[in-house]
């Protein structure tokens, strides 16, 4: 390291990915790659970020996880690859569920209610209701840069800078939140009720006729055509999950 033409003393590391590098992030997977050998419960790998959950029906199934997480211990001071514990945490799924409490390096892990994950907000009641407000807003204030900034304000312009800029944002991993109470279902719809609003030609219709003018669709139809044509490749195999995950 280099600060005002001083470099630091050489040290020795032992252990780390060096950033930037192209072999890096592969050498990274294939360190992790036995992660979960010995664990019954179901582990979930995203580069440095993993998640281990188990369906509880039994205080067995209780102790399993926590067996599990023992393992998980176990692995990483076999590889000296510690979990940052301040950063691990347990949500409970389920009425159910008898949120029992979990150790892990000697330090029992906080719940949470919510948790930020692959930049989706999940709670403990699966509702989404909080991750669609956050989507609203944020799609809401791209709406007000393009508002502020964009003087042509005709249909082909302002539907290509919504297209662009701000669908994407209402639609991103979706197929994971997907709202289904009704408020949250408006609360969406409404940013593109929004955009479609500022459109020039469109400022005196009703919402129907500006979607026809535009040739968009509401967001809620999008969000099912996207769902038949997930179930579509499904029954005809052209996805990687089993038909029997889904449907019976």
């Amino acid at each position: 390291m280099c600060i005002d033409g001083e470099f630091s003393e050489w040290v020795e590391v032992t252990s780390g990915v060096p950033q930037g590098s192209v072999l890096g992030p592969i050498l990274f997977i294939i360190y992790l790659n036995d992660l979960d050998n010995k664990l019954i419960s179901k582990l979930d790998k995203f580069a440095d970020d993993s998640k281990l959950g188990k369906s509880l029906r039994s205080n067995e199934d209780v102790e399993c996880l926590r067996r599990d997480l023992t393992n998980l211990e176990k692995w990483s001071k076999d590889w000296q690859m510690n979990f940052n514990t301040d950063k691990c945490a347990v949500m409970h799924l389920g009425r159910t569920n008898p949120s029992s409490q979990y150790v892990l390096n000697d330090k029992h892990l906080k719940e949470l209610e919510k948790e930020r994950d692959l930049g989706i907000i999940i709670d403990r009641n699966l509702k989404f209701s909080e991750h669609c407000n956050k989507v609203a807003n944020t799609a809401n204030v791209t709406l007000g840069m393009i508002k502020r900034t964009i003087n042509c304000k005709s249909k082909s312009v302002i539907t290509r800078l919504y297209k662009a800029l701000v669908r994407p944002q209402l639609e991103y991993c979706v197929q994971a939140w997907r709202p289904y109470m009704k408020k949250d279902i408006e609360k969406i719809e409404r940013v593109q009720r929004r955009a479609t609003k500022m459109i020039s030609e469109c400022s005196k219709l009703s919402y129907e006729e500006m979607l026809k003018t535009t040739g968009l669709s509401t967001l809620e139809a999008r969000r099912t055509r996207g769902d038949l044509i997930e179930v579509f490749k499904i029954l005809k195999g052209l996805a990687k999950w089993t038909i029997s995950i889904f449907f019976s």
